[in-house]
């Protein structure tokens, strides 16, 4: 064939390239590179504070009520089950938020949608503050920001927009739906499982941050070490303790998951799912002493929860760098968008509420004690250390898929750089601290 119609022009997607005939008279533009960026080292290590302090305040607006939870059944005379309501009604806005923001992240400048979030975050909490202790619309700001916080935190990505750029320059087509992103990110396996392991995650997580310091001083009643509650203001210094213990256990997990994916990525491929996979079933049986051993030693119960947080949080880190491995980067806020409202339905957002009705249930069954109201308690908990270990196969039917949906995000097309030259992500992201510009090009 002569002139345009000797070659090909390759229509990048999620799926790969695809062969299209340019047409008479047509030729196939050039592959376009991502320009070179560089990043300044002061910039990148203030924009890492301001997002672990705004994380921080998020995780704070979280669990207010699990810090004053005896004194609102006390007060409003509720039982266990409608007292995990006010966790699941709390979430909503966020759940509706969350996809909308993460489509609106893919196709807008990130820095505006969270400035918006943030603004409407803070609008809604000081209006709360007028209106009631408990205003749920304070978590649609939340909602707008999470789906950019996560990747905000991550390895670097591309210049914004060079996915869409190479996409619509190279073979003249519009951006992709959202129903297109969703049936993509339906189809990529490794996103699938790796959201059902978060959602494990959060289940746990949820239940935990809630209950446990209920949990806890119910048994520090029945050791004798406090008397029972009957009349608020109720002193409850386990929420202290066991914030501590999970701020604690939550900055060491994150840095040790996160420095063992580093190093052994290089070694196993799949290292970073099968991580998350041995931490999470390692979790199951640390959970499920801190429960049993509560009515005989406080002590060892403390010992096994801390050492089970600490596993858990183990992953939260390496969760974001999978999502960012196999996700093309136009598809990567409606993924973590995604992955945030499906870890939220059937994780924290539901599991607060299930421990407390499985309790409720088995009180009802049960002389009115303080012992069979710990026990009950006890009892609703355990169905977290099977869906902890539910959550461990999930990364283990991950790490089946993952070096294949690595492959196809990375191919030449999608924005990101070609498979055979991943060694310039390496340089890109040594570049994000040195401020020294890292470029895609092959030589």
């Amino acid at each position: 064939m002569a002139g345009g119609m000797s070659a090909e022009c390759p229509e990048p997607g999620p799926g790969g390239a695809k062969g299209q005939s340019p047409g008479p008279g047509r030729q196939c533009p050039p592959p376009i590179t991502p320009a070179p960026w560089s990043l300044p080292r002061w910039r990148a290590y203030v924009a890492a504070a301001v997002l672990c302090y705004i994380n921080l305040l998020n995780y704070m607006n979280w669990f207010i009520i699990a810090g004053v939870l005896l004194d609102v059944q006390e007060v409003f005379q509720i039982s266990d089950s409608h007292a995990g309501l006010l966790q699941t009604v709390f979430i909503g806005c966020l759940l509706l938020s969350a996809p909308v923001f993460g489509y609106l992240g893919d196709r807008y400048s990130r820095k505006t949608t969270m400035s918006f979030g943030i603004l409407l975050w803070s609008g809604a909490g000081l209006s709360s503050s007028f209106i009631s202790p408990r205003w749920s619309g304070l978590r649609a700001g939340v909602g707008c920001d999470d789906a950019d916080w996560e990747l905000a935190l991550g390895p670097p990505n591309p210049p914004r927009g060079a996915a869409e750029t190479q996409r619509e320059g190279a073979a003249g087509g519009s951006r992709s739906s959202w129903c297109e992103d969703v049936r993509y990110l339906g189809k990529n396996w490794s996103f699938v499982w790796s959201t059902l392991g978060v959602t494990a995650m959060a289940f746990v997580t949820g239940a935990l941050g809630f209950w446990a310091p209920k949990f806890l001083l119910e048994a520090r009643v029945v050791h004798g070490l406090q008397p029972p509650c009957f009349q608020e203001p109720c002193s409850n210094p386990d929420s202290l303790i066991f914030g501590s213990l999970t701020i604690m256990t939550g900055v060491i997990g994150v840095i040790l998951g996160a420095e063992a994916a580093r190093r052994y990525k290089k070694v196993i491929p799949r290292a970073e799912p099968l991580i998350c996979a041995s931490s999470l079933l390692a979790t199951a049986p640390c959970l499920y002493l801190a429960l049993v051993l509560a009515p005989t030693t406080l002590l060892a119960s403390y010992v096994f929860l801390g050492l089970g947080e600490l596993l858990l949080s183990c992953n939260w880190a390496v969760v974001a760098d999978i999502l960012l491995s196999v996700v093309v980067p136009r598809c990567r806020g409606t993924a973590e968008a995604l992955q945030i409202t499906v870890g939220h339905i059937l994780g924290d957002a539901g599991s607060p509420y299930l421990t407390g009705l499985i309790s409720s249930v088995l009180r009802a069954r049960r002389p009115d004690s303080y012992l069979q109201r710990f026990l009950s308690l006890q009892q609703s908990f355990l169905c977290c250390t099977f869906v902890i270990a539910l959550g461990g196969g999930c990364f283990l039917l991950t790490a089946l898929y993952l070096e294949r949906d690595e492959a196809r995000a990375w191919q030449p097309g999608t924005g990101t750089p070609d498979s055979k030259d991943v060694d310039s992500n390496d340089l890109e992201r040594q570049g994000l601290l040195s401020g020294t510009a890292a470029s895609t090009e092959e030589p």
